[in-house]
């Protein structure tokens, strides 16, 4: 694991975290964060979080900038670098797109700002999770690591999905209690099985979960949008959430064939245009 110099934090960088928090402090919102020990203050690291609103980026990565003034660098998803505002912010303070038909370029830009001793910050679900209980995670987060020779630290946020979250509004949230909290690295190898790297991630990541909604200073209330269904809540179950991205995976998938498609007869028509020249 190699032990190099904190990379600077940029300007726009400083900018942008500063709006976010002060988005935060502006509301009042009380944050109890453990485990920060567990972030390495030098040297590339992966950040694994769970995914429960659009501010989980702001709140997993919040505890590395103000502890040891670390910047953290996002795998978003490539749509989210289209949006006008939030776009623009990510592209010109250096996170990294992920285009679900081209992963390798945003795994190979990964691997090289850890080698060069950044923190990457993962969601491997992917998606907010409706539900907000941890949805299947791509494996991506431990092979980059493995290929890189740095720790995965499991991370899990609370709280800010009660702000802004997958189909529904920002709203205005006086005092909102956020937890976060950070987990024993793993350190996974390439040598060995991605399988039992990403089980023993999720286990972790589960146990951080259960941990802060347990000790969530708003606890449980039964019948609250934002509590899920194993603890009384009216959230979406797994079950249903599994259908919707089920269904949402299959239009995209004929949305590319049929992109695919289009593309392939336009190289047909082209072609026989020239032969007939």
């Amino acid at each position: 694991m190699s032990e190099v110099a904190v990379p600077r934090i940029s300007l726009g960088y400083r900018l942008a975290a500063g709006t976010a928090f002060t988005v935060m402090r502006l509301q009042r919102w009380e944050f109890d964060v453990e485990g920060i020990e567990h972030v390495p203050q030098r040297g590339g690291a992966v950040i694994a979080a769970n995914h429960t609103s659009y501010w989980d980026f702001f709140a997993a990565g919040r505890g590395p900038y103000r502890a040891w003034g670390r910047p953290v660098r996002i795998l978003a998803k490539a749509s989210l670098f289209d949006t006008p505002v939030f776009g623009r912010v990510l592209r010109h303070t250096g996170h990294i797109p992920v285009h679900r038909s081209a992963g390798t370029r945003a795994y190979t830009s990964a691997v090289a700002a850890l080698r060069r001793g950044e923190l990457v910050l993962v969601l491997p679900e992917q998606t907010i999770s409706p539900s907000f209980e941890l949805l299947p995670l791509k494996s991506g987060v431990v092979r980059m690591a493995a290929a890189a020779d740095v720790p995965v630290v499991p991370a899990v946020t609370w709280g800010t999905h009660r702000f802004h979250t997958v189909g529904r509004r920002p709203r205005w949230t006086w005092r909102l209690p956020v937890s976060v909290a950070y987990g024993r690295p793993l350190v996974p190898s390439l040598a060995a099985d991605a399988g039992t790297a990403m089980a023993e991630l999720r286990e972790r990541l589960l146990g951080l979960l259960e941990r802060v909604q347990r000790r969530y200073p708003d606890g449980a209330p039964p019948g609250a949008w934002w509590v899920p269904q194993r603890l009384g809540g009216s959230a979406p179950s797994p079950a249903e959430v599994a259908e919707h991205l089920a269904a949402l995976e299959r239009r995209w998938r004929d949305t590319v064939a049929v992109a695919r498609d289009r593309a392939r007869r336009g190289v047909s028509r082209r072609r026989r245009g020239r032969r007939r020249r």
